[in-house]
């Protein structure tokens, strides 16, 4: 006796259809599962066949071959759970067969039939809508997040006695729906704009970094207000697009983080990791590779609060996902990309103390502060696209009465300029000014003459390179975005200029 369902197996992002065979055949009785699985994979067979045993289904004295194919890609998990239960129990006569052919099934089996919620369900309904299956059967707490997929209808079960029922009388099935729009909430953040007090050149600065995407770095003494700035930076963001949120909930759900009961990841993220974290925890691996941090900030914003506290080669691993946007890790069983199109925010200290150049208070040495502040790498500082002083605020202005401009009101000029960018990387798979690719900058950032000449004079008399070039016409491309100017002017490029040396401490 024979039979057949579909699963799906992760591959970083994406998921691979697999076929669950299962023959009931003569010989020993024994539960053999194959297929190049993992450890917990092969612990489906104990599981399984208790499951079965509390639900009332005793397994034949027979010898019980399961195979998962194609047998050369490697499983891992235990959303296997549930289809070897259903292929056992279509081998025994349980369910029709003819039932298996467009469902994929999905799940992790408890000892007494209950089914579990695995990671990973918006990949897996993808997989099964590219494939052309009509149905996916998941746990219920993941039947929202497998419908926001939008490829598949999805049916959600809470135990085995329930899974039976659905697939021996088919149209039992219940189609679980989810309204998208309302998932999306609007951007809010903790900390408003209008709570900072002074700070002007540094709001600009946020401003321009969130309109573009752009790489920011703060600088300044202790206390001068650089976290409470980053903190305001999902604020004024504009709010995720349906494909952006499905593409970070994604990594999400492969990462285990998606929030109880919830469909789709609703607000950009803010990921603000402490600074002992690891290189593999930023960029992410091990040996079943999983999204890293800068994965999980996709779309939105990553925060280094003390960044030249962090060790030199997790700073130094950021410098591929920055220029690329993505994370490719190759393993013995092939390589899988993540996306990593995030906004890096990093926020430091002039010196160890965090004081100089005010040698009043600063007691560093030149030695130390000279290797303080070359932990930061020229290729690493080149890639962030602002970098800005954050000075202390005078007590005048904590105490002045009047009203600072609240996120509210900067987000809607951002918003502007992002509509702006819409427009023009129509067509194209670039959405933000910070992504233009060198070879495109001429095409959508054409400079008149006057602009050329005095970014000339710039290049030579600064000895810029190559890279910052291109990076400080992007950034005044946002800033005459924001203008609303549809051609980049001089003093565009005086800002975004400004932007690349107002950091140095000389």
């Amino acid at each position: 006796m024979y039979s057949r369902v579909y699963s799906a197996a992760l591959h970083g992002l994406e998921g691979q259809l697999v076929t669950v065979e299962a023959d009931l055949g003569d010989g020993l009785p024994s539960f053999d599962m194959v297929g190049a699985l993992s450890g917990e994979i092969r612990e489906a067979a104990s599981r399984v066949r208790t499951a079965l045993k509390n639900m009332g289904y005793r397994l034949p004295p027979r010898r019980i071959v399961i195979n998962l194919a194609p047998a050369n890609v490697k499983k891992y998990g235990t959303a296997f759970d549930l289809p070897v239960a259903a292929a056992v129990l279509a081998a025994m006569g349980v369910i029709p067969t003819k039932n298996l052919k467009k469902i994929l099934l999905a799940g992790e089996l408890g000892l007494g039939g209950e089914v579990r919620p695995v990671p990973g369900i918006l990949a897996l309904a993808d997989c099964a809508g590219k494939a052309g299956l009509s149905w996916a059967m998941v746990p219920e707490p993941n039947a929202g997040e497998g419908a926001a997929c939008g490829k598949v209808r999805v049916c959600g079960v809470r135990n085995l006695e329930q899974a039976i029922a659905c697939l021996q009388e088919p149209e039992r099935m219940e189609e679980t729906f989810v309204c998208t729009e309302k998932l999306l909430k609007d951007t809010s953040a903790t900390i408003d704009l209008q709570d900072i007090r002074g700070q002007k050149s540094a709001k600009r600065a946020i401003e321009v970094a969130a309109a573009g995407m752009h790489n920011l770095l703060l600088s300044g003494p202790p206390g001068a207000g650089k976290t409470m700035l980053a903190g305001s930076i999902p604020g004024i963001l504009p709010k995720l697009t349906l494909e952006e949120s499905r593409e970070i909930s994604r990594v999400y759900s492969i990462c285990g983080k998606m929030p109880d009961g919830q469909a789709l990841i609703g607000k950009r993220p803010f990921r603000a990791p402490h600074h002992t974290i690891t290189a593999a925890a930023l960029i992410g691996g091990g040996k079943v590779p999983k999204p890293g941090e800068v994965s999980l900030a996709t779309h939105g914003v990553l925060f280094l609060d003390e960044l030249p506290e962090m060790s030199l080669h997790t700073i130094e691993a950021l410098r591929q996902p920055l220029e690329e946007g993505r994370v490719v890790h190759s393993r013995l069983y092939g390589s899988c990309e993540f996306p990593a199109r995030f906004m890096l925010a990093a926020a430091m200290n002039p010196c160890p103390c965090g004081y100089y150049p005010d040698r009043n208070r600063c007691r560093c040495s030149e030695w130390q502060i000279r290797r303080y502040q070359e932990k930061l790498s020229k290729p690493l500082l080149d890639r962030m696209d602002i970098r800005v002083l954050v000075e202390s605020v005078k007590v005048e202005i904590l105490q002045e009465n009047g009203k600072e401009e609240p996120s509210e009101t900067v987000r809607k000029r951002v918003e502007q300029a992002r509509r702006f960018q819409e427009r023009r990387f129509s067509g194209s798979s670039i959405h933000y000014n910070s992504a233009i690719p060198g070879k495109n900058i001429r095409e959508y950032c054409p400079l008149g003459s006057e602009e050329e000449t005095f970014l000339r004079k710039a290049f030579e008399v600064m000895e810029i390179s190559a890279r910052a070039y291109h990076r400080i016409i992007r950034v005044a491309r946002t800033i005459a975005d924001l203008e609303g100017e549809p051609c980049i002017r001089v003093y565009h490029l005086k800002e975004a200029l400004a932007y690349r040396i107002e950091n140095v401490y000389d």
